[in-house]
């Protein structure tokens, strides 16, 4: 990657869930499906069909992209609703609410991207999770936006240099679809089992 390049928003989301799996999505150009990524993918199918309109008093856009030159990120949105002057983004999940802040953390780089679109401050966005047809509020707050900046550095550094991270186990594998790639489980076990010799 040269410095001209954009860092795709969704990176950093993948970033967040696990430094490995974005490695291999974004730098080794990998990706395996399963249950959940496939759910996913026909979730956005439908909601990425460029549109605009008045839902009552607020106007939504879908599937436009967001671009920063200021943090040099670009991706597509799933909606940008406008309402009472204020612009928030909604990004869309096809589970229910997770454990983790790799959501937020996507959300947070849609209104930075906004901001710089608009030069209007935004202060919040939502995630709507298709399982629970309900949307869960995001405060973009300072604490999430210093997050989301230093992830940002993080997947740039990650991506200019290529380097693989090492792949970690924790809870998160186990919906993973690089899982049985990546086998994070595999150093312990050897460990284990040199031990035991």
């Amino acid at each position: 990657m040269n410095n001209t390049e954009y860092i795709p928003i969704a990176a950093l989301n993948q970033y967040a869930y696990c430094p490995h799996r974005c490695w291999r999505m974004f730098c080794a150009d990998e990706f395996i499906d399963n249950q959940y990524t496939i759910e996913g993918t026909s979730l956005h199918e439908r909601v990425h069909t460029l549109s605009d309109g008045n839902r009552e008093d607020t106007w939504q856009i879908r599937a436009i992209y967001l671009k920063s030159e200021k943090y040099q990120l670009i991706g597509k949105s799933d909606l940008i609703e406008l309402e009472n002057g204020e612009w928030y983004p909604i990004e869309y999940k096809r589970g229910r609410k997770g454990e983790w802040d790799n959501d937020e953390l996507q959300v947070c780089a849609q209104a930075l991207c906004l901001e710089e679109m608009t030069g209007k401050p935004v202060t919040t966005g939502y995630i709507y999770y298709a399982h629970s047809h309900q949307r869960q509020l995001v405060e973009i707050s300072e604490e999430l936006r210093q997050s989301a900046i230093a992830t940002i550095k993080s997947v740039k550094n990650l991506l200019e240099a290529g380097i693989m991270p090492i792949a970690t186990y924790s809870k998160r594998c186990q919906g993973c679809s690089f899982y049985n790639q990546c086998l994070p489980q595999l150093p312990e076990k050897v460990r284990r089992y040199q031990e035991e010799i």
